[in-house]
């Protein structure tokens, strides 16, 4: 029975490791953002910077 706890905490243990390693392995600043955070969500937005192409 003992045994079988601590295999237990031991995959518990490697489960918070690889969370851990994925959550702060990042860029050291964080994730880059965007200039303009609010353009490209609005559909008018899109349109005047991709007009339809002529016929």
């Amino acid at each position: 029975m003992g045994l079988i706890l601590l295999e237990a905490l031991g995959a518990g243990l490697v489960f918070i490791l690889i969370v851990w390693w994925t959550m702060f392995s990042g860029r050291k600043k964080g994730e880059l953002h965007d200039e303009d955070e609010t353009a490209g969500n609005d559909a008018s937005s899109s349109d005047e910077k991709n007009p339809p192409p002529k016929a």
